[in-house]
């Protein structure tokens, strides 16, 4: 009887320590399984991560090459409008004055040699050209066209239109849009700026 006891625990012990390595065996493998699955997901997001980096600095250096371009434009000042605006239950005024950057020619600030005295012996150089007179005395000759541009944008506005900042940006590019249009791709503008802004 005490055999059957002894082998009975054998057998028990023997069936435990068989749970027990077929437990750690399946915990083992569950966790080489997630490990290897870890990996390969990590490695997707990581090269995918470093592709949107890649793609997020090309982008911002285009940009940034554009945001040069915009700085080296030429301001040109239209002055103050007093206008009356579009609304139909009270007369609304607006005054605002309003500034346009241009762009550059490549012609524009070229560097010309001074014309030398001739013949009277003193061998002085005349005073070079100002290169922004001559791009005001070119701008001069569009300034009335452009002004009535930008006034008959703005007066077509109602104040609500223009009292948001969407309203003046939306003001912005339609100014932009007919000045370009009246510029003839001669120069192209880059930003309108409005200074004082007043609606009363």
């Amino acid at each position: 009887m005490a055999e059957n006891e002894q082998g009975g625990v054998n057998d028990r012990n023997q069936e435990f320590t068989k749970f027990l390595i077929l437990t750690i065996a399946s915990i083992v493998i569950m966790f080489v399984v997630f490990a290897a699955v870890n990996y390969v997901v990590m490695e997707n997001l990581i090269s995918q991560k470093i592709s949107t980096l890649q793609m997020n600095s090309e982008e911002m250096s285009e940009d940034s090459g554009n945001d040069d371009e915009i700085q080296k434009g030429i301001i040109v000042d239209l002055g103050d409008f007093i206008l009356n605006l579009c609304d139909e239950n009270a007369k609304k005024y607006l005054k605002v004055n309003v500034a346009i950057e241009v762009s550059k020619k490549d012609t524009d600030f070229a560097e010309t040699e001074p014309a030398k005295g001739g013949g009277h012996g003193h061998g002085e150089a005349a005073p070079a050209a100002d290169p922004m007179a001559a791009i005001q005395a070119e701008m001069n000759q569009y300034k009335p066209a452009i002004r009535d541009a930008v006034i008959t944008n703005l007066s077509s506005k109602t104040s609500a239109e223009l009292a948001t900042a969407a309203g003046k940006e939306l003001s912005k590019e339609q100014i932009a849009n007919d000045i370009n249009s009246i510029l003839g791709g001669e120069r192209e503008v880059l930003r309108v700026s409005f200074g004082q802004f007043i609606i009363q």
